[in-house]
């Protein structure tokens, strides 16, 4: 019996009924994510639909007002020191861990991306109470610490992805060839796994930048992070300079992810090349 090469109607129909479904659920779960989107547009004083009006006056206040400008600059300097350092950690903790030769490393690495399951209130008290202690609370380098702790994890997920298909036979190379071991690394490793610690660093940039628990927990009065200035304003004054920022956010959140995806891609061809 010969199978027909073109699908059936019935196929057809299911295949269909399949992209709708999907459809379906990618608007599902964007919606609510978009609707700040053109409220943030709004030329009124207040969160309405219709729109009053097209109005960029609330881009204005959250980029023009000094509360809002100390809240962005703290957000990226906080966001730099934990993609700094998180990059660091991370890279070494994957190289670390590929190696077969490291022991005990599958009981090690659920430990090390345990903060993308524990709760981060859990991590956040956990870190007060901590830093209190030593004197770290209500200070940058106690905050960048405790994003570096959330961030870390996907550095070390997309770092060791870059990994998988590295050959450790050209660190051998290098080696016999007389360079040292960090010439050897920057010279033959980093330059092939470098779209995945690229990669890493965005997945941390953005986890440190959208972060607001842990803010809330150890940042002070002068050191309030952007989406932290968005929760105090949701409680204290409601206002569509809300949506503006939430909207810058989510673009600067997009344009990482995607610059990310496209790295890790680029990653994932290039150690294809040379394996």
């Amino acid at each position: 019996m010969l199978l027909s090469p073109y699908p059936t109607i019935g196929e057809r129909i299911r295949v269909t009924l399949l992209w709708l479904w999907g459809a379906l659920v990618i608007a599902f779960l964007m919606v609510p994510i978009l609707i700040p989107v053109p409220l943030s547009f709004n030329s009124g004083a207040f969160f309405v639909f219709p729109l009053e009006g097209f109005s960029t006056r609330w881009y204005e206040v959250v980029l023009g007002t000094d509360r809002w400008q100390t809240a962005i600059g703290n957000s990226l300097i906080i966001a730099f020191g934990t993609t700094t350092l998180a990059t660091a950690l991370g890279t070494l903790t994957a190289i670390a861990l590929s190696s077969e030769r490291f022991p005990a490393r599958r009981i090690i690495m659920p430990l090390v991306i345990s903060p993308l399951i524990v709760p981060v209130v859990i991590t956040a008290v956990g870190s007060y109470l901590f830093y209190a202690r030593v004197g770290l609370a209500s200070t940058y380098l106690g905050i960048i610490l405790a994003h570096t702790a959330l961030a870390s994890p996907f550095v070390v997920v997309t770092v060791g992805a870059s990994l998988t298909g590295f050959d450790r036979n050209l660190m051998l190379a290098a080696s016999i060839a007389g360079a040292k071991p960090v010439v050897a690394f920057y010279r033959v490793m980093l330059p092939l796994i470098l779209p995945g610690v690229l990669s890493g660093a965005a997945f941390a940039f953005v986890t440190s930048f959208d972060e607001v628990v842990v803010a809330q927990f150890l940042a002070s009065a002068n050191q309030r992070t952007m989406p932290l200035e968005m929760f105090i304003g949701l409680r204290e004054r409601l206002s569509p300079a809300i949506t503006a920022a939430a909207t810058l956010m989510m673009l600067l959140s997009i344009i990482l992810l995607v610059v990310a995806n496209l790295l890790a891609r680029r990653g994932a061809r290039k150690v294809k090349t040379f394996a």
